[in-house]
């Protein structure tokens, strides 16, 4: 029994040993990556995050929040595109991405959007959209036909001093989702209206701070975000994911 304890404890001091140096080992092959990347892409910006892969000596490079590339050990060579595990038929960069810019559906001003519910609204949906969007035209025709559901509308002009100015409209109508659905669906423009409105500058900064670079994108309730217009059944089906079920 002393000889099997003694045994044991030089095994575990075998193990620690070995996950010390893996770590160790790990960190300096960081280091050398961060190292020659700086010396040959000086342009490259700051390096988040260096971590493997599932493919042995290919390392994933994060920058500016949610950029990914793709390094050897060496940082001889990088690639940026997506990387594709064939047999499980996922996008392992998009899901990256994806998970890196997830916003928390609890953590959006819902102050600074206005509201549309349709049957019992248990379904929540945040979208920023730009008035004079075309793309955001088609995707609103489509979300008529979504129903139970709590619309949480963010005004995102990104298109131009127009397209602030109707978002301002907007925001200032008696009934902003009136307002904003006729526009969007039968080219009523909005009347000109005036009140404060220094929630659609912070829905600018927000976008900005999360980088949402188009319209309409839309955040789901387990904060997975959509950027572009997708059909109908599409939003049903992330809904539905989004719920867990």
């Amino acid at each position: 029994m002393v000889y099997d304890w003694i045994n044991m404890k030089r095994l575990s001091s075998t193990l620690i040993a070995c996950v010390m140096l893996a770590a160790t080992n790990a960190s300096a092959q960081e280091a050398s990556i961060r190292k020659n990347l700086a010396a040959r892409i000086p342009q490259l910006e700051k390096i988040d995050e260096v971590s493997k892969t599932p493919i042995a000596g290919l390392y994933e490079i994060r920058v500016n929040g949610t950029d990914i590339y793709y390094t050897d050990a060496e940082a001889n060579y990088l690639v940026q595109g997506n990387l594709i595990d064939t047999k499980q038929k996922r996008n392992l960069t998009e899901e990256r991405v994806d998970k890196l810019t997830a916003i928390a559906f609890d953590a959006l001003p819902l102050k600074d959007a206005f509201t549309i519910v349709r049957g019992n609204g248990k379904r929540k949906l945040a979208v920023f959209e730009d008035p004079n969007c075309g793309y955001c035209k088609r995707f609103e025709e489509g979300l008529q036909k979504v129903n139970n559901i709590t619309i949480h509308m963010f005004l995102y002009p990104v298109l131009g001093p127009a397209s602030v100015e109707k978002s301002k409209n907007i925001w200032c109508a008696r009934d902003k989702g009136k307002t904003w659905q006729d526009w969007m669906l039968s080219d009523v423009e909005p009347a000109s209206a005036k009140c404060d409105t220094a929630a659609v500058d912070r829905n600018i900064q927000m976008g900005k701070k999360h980088k949402i670079t188009g319209t309409p994108t839309l955040i789901f309730a387990d904060g997975s975000r959509v950027p572009g217009a997708i059909g109908t059944d599409q939003v049903e089906q992330r809904l539905a994911q989004a719920a867990g079920k």
